[in-house]
């Protein structure tokens, strides 16, 4: 595997924290709140072969005992336990290439990735469309390493989300500097790589679903090297924030029945339209929380084919001659 070594210091400046303050704190993860109804119990799973991932070089998670391990649920595959981070591109067909790219970070609360729902199902749908996508496995808070203590701490978490008031955000915030660093390193790696990967560096874009769309946030907000030219935020927190008056435009799509952040307001989306930056936002009626490419009878499904209609709209297909 190759590496590229971050610059970033990883640990958001004070500016940095005092805007996400308003975000919230992102413990939902892209588990349903019945996870531990019998017929969709966590099954165990060897980690897959990822041949094509590239080591970031941020260094392994400080503190982490546990090895990384996977899961199946919902018929798809999950991470946990990440210790160290890694980028696997998945680059279209050159005769389709467009130049454009994206950063897919999958949700999970900071404790499991959902790698194929959010993230390998996204990047080929995306790759299909002539985008070059690049799945971001971040660094993951620590769980116990047997299924049933982790089982036991993903119900505690939701419990905790659920109870008031919540921790601080300043607080949350605190832990987050890995993810932060993390993001950072793909896009100087992207970039570094643009010629090679026939992609244009200004057209680097970024999705995160869930706890993901907040590590998307964060890294816009950071207003350094690694902010994307574009972003999507799929089912995150909604809080109002301060908006750099560069802020990248911005697609929104969440469900109405999303039990974490369907009932909080809109404050993201007046804060983006206060400050003239371009925004688009889909509320679904239904979907629930971590619809991603998952198959269902909801209209949330379509969410893909809008948020690629929004960035063609934006010019952030047409090929450069």
């Amino acid at each position: 595997m190759q590496s590229i070594r971050s610059t970033a210091s990883g640990r958001p400046s004070q500016p940095l924290r005092a805007r996400l303050a308003a975000i919230g704190v992102a413990l939902a993860c892209s588990l349903a709140t019945g996870a531990q109804a019998q017929d969709n119990r966590m099954t165990p799973t060897a980690i897959p072969a990822q041949p094509n991932a590239i080591v970031l070089d941020t260094g392994p998670l400080a503190g982490a005992t546990a090895p990384e391990a996977w899961h199946s649920q919902y018929k798809s595959l999950f991470a946990r336990n990440v210790t160290v981070a890694t980028l696997t591109p998945f680059l279209p067909d050159p005769t389709k290439a467009t130049g454009a790219a994206v950063i897919v970070a999958p949700g999970g609360g900071f404790r499991t990735l959902s790698m194929e729902n959010e993230g390998w199902d996204v990047a080929r749908a995306l790759a299909d469309k002539g985008v070059a996508a690049f799945v971001l496995k971040y660094r993951l808070n620590p769980t116990p390493a047997d299924m049933p203590g982790f089982e036991r701490s993903m119900s505690e978490m939701f419990s905790a989300t659920a109870k008031a008031p919540r921790p601080s955000p300043e607080a949350a915030m605190a832990g987050l500097a890995p993810q932060i660093a993390d993001s950072r390193a793909a896009f100087a790696l992207v970039r570094g790589r643009a010629a090679e990967w026939r992609i244009d560096p200004d057209r680097v874009g970024m999705i995160g679903f869930s706890a993901g769309a907040m590590l998307t946030l964060a890294t816009t907000l950071a207003g350094d090297d690694a902010k994307p030219a574009f972003i999507g935020i799929i089912y995150g927190p909604l809080s109002p924030v301060a908006v750099p008056a560069d802020a990248p435009p911005m697609f929104v799509a969440l469900a109405a029945d999303d039990p974490f952040f369907a009932n909080s307001g809109f404050g993201l989306i007046d804060s983006w339209k206060a400050a003239k930056r371009p925004v688009e936002f889909h509320l679904y009626e239904q979907g629930g929380h971590g619809f991603g490419m998952y198959p269902k009878t909801t209209t949330s499904t379509g969410w893909f084919d809008a948020y690629v209609r929004w960035i063609g709209m934006h010019g952030l297909l047409d090929r450069k001659r």
